[in-house]
């Protein structure tokens, strides 16, 4: 039977810290023996390019950026993702256990307050570099609540821990929400509120 499949994405900027987290040995050790035999990394504009083949039982590939990555979500069986609200808010859109990992060299970094808002209501296991093969080695998949396209109170939830700076960090807030959720703001009343906070602020 074919083994499980990770999705690793730091979306459309760079994090080699966590794509070097993901291929070093130990954390690849910890993925195969959870049952994970591929992994595909999408790393951005980063400068560390990553092994290809098998490694650690585990077989890597990745590539840089493409239109769009739906169906790499969609086969995954995992995601690891940066932090970052837009590849967040669509793993869970898509069904899928994620694992965010904090970049914490960011400067006014709201990736933070993103992680621990989800994993403290029990949609996503969150981390940083250092600390994710322990967090692999522990995963336990049933602790987590699967996202419901069809609720978006979650959505609603993040965005407000977001914007609670506002109006200082309104610009951080407005390119933090995903592309695929402003285009749904009739049928999402949360973004429609955000958007009219939005409308009504001084940038």
């Amino acid at each position: 039977m074919a083994g499980l499949s990770v999705f690793v994405t730091v979306g459309t900027t760079h994090f080699d810290a966590l794509i070097q987290a993901v291929v070093d040995e130990g954390t690849l050790e910890a993925l195969r023996h959870k049952g994970y035999s591929k992994v595909t990394l999408q790393i951005g504009h980063g400068k560390f390019t990553p092994p290809e083949g098998q490694h650690q039982g585990v077989a890597l590939s990745h590539f840089r950026l493409k239109p769009s990555v739906a169906e790499d979500f969609a086969a995954a069986d995992l995601v690891v993702s940066h932090a970052g609200a837009g590849s967040c808010l669509e793993a869970l859109q898509a069904g899928k256990p994620l694992v965010a990992v904090v970049n914490n060299t960011l400067m006014n970094n709201h990736q933070i307050e993103l992680a621990e808002e989800l994993a403290n209501n029990g949609y996503c296991f969150f981390c940083y570099p250092e600390t994710l093969q322990e967090t692999i080695a522990k995963l336990d998949l049933s602790q987590l609540k699967l996202y419901s396209p069809g609720q978006p109170r979650l959505l609603a939830e993040y965005l407000d821990s977001v914007i609670k700076s506002f109006p200082h960090d309104t610009a951080a807030a407005v390119w933090c929400i995903p592309a695929a959720a402003m285009s749904h703001t009739d049928s999402c009343p949360c973004v429609s509120s955000l958007s009219d906070k939005l409308a009504k602020t001084e940038v």
